[in-house]
């Protein structure tokens, strides 16, 4: 074996040892279930990085045959988060968030998976920022055009979800357990096989 190849194959194997024995790990299962909609935000403003990892993992989400049918607005003007607050009858708070985050998309009635994937994208982007101790909200946006006057998108793309993130107001947000009772059992939303 020539010496370029053992050179390359020793490095792949110090690359694949480094993460397989990484002891940073993130426990998606606990994320999953302390993740809560946090409305109230501080005024405390999200450094770069933590807004472009709310982004990258929003941008890794799969989606149908890896379409990726999304366009990621971010905004960070309280002005703008303040105006596209009120194009939803629940969307408020958007006007207290650090960011906000719209996301378009092709016309949901070309297929059903355009918004399913949307909301993978939105999960996936909740999840990273709860990783890093950043709260969120979904938003609903019902004023559509007024929406699309406000933000400028072109008439092929549509929008109907925004995500609020910013640090909670109340920091033990991040911390409180679930309240009991705050879902359905499994036995009341699965069956195995067949219906009933």
């Amino acid at each position: 074996m020539d010496s370029g190849r053992h050179k390359a194959r020793r490095s792949l194997h110090g690359i694949m040892k480094a993460i397989v024995t990484r002891e940073e790990t993130v426990d998606v299962g606990e994320a999953i279930r302390m993740k809560r909609a946090v409305r109230k935000f501080s005024p405390r403003k999200l450094q770069e990085e933590v807004v472009q990892h709310i982004l990258e993992a929003g941008r890794r989400a799969q989606s149908s045959k890896n379409t990726q049918p999304w366009h990621f607005l971010a905004i960070q003007d309280p002005e703008i988060l303040g105006s596209l607050s009120e194009l939803g009858s629940y969307a408020g708070h958007l006007s207290g968030a650090a960011l906000g985050v719209a996301i378009l998309t092709p016309d949901p009635a070309q297929r059903w998976s355009i918004m399913f994937d949307a909301g993978q994208a939105a999960a996936y982007m909740q999840l990273a920022a709860w990783e890093r101790g950043v709260a969120s909200c979904l938003a609903t946006i019902y004023e559509v055009e007024a929406a699309r006057e406000l933000l400028g998108y072109p008439p092929e793309l549509h929008l109907h979800a925004a995500i609020s993130f910013g640090y909670p107001a109340e920091p033990s947000a991040l911390t409180a357990r679930p309240k009991a009772g705050g879902r359905r059992s499994i036995a009341e939303i699965v069956s195995y096989e067949r219906w009933g």
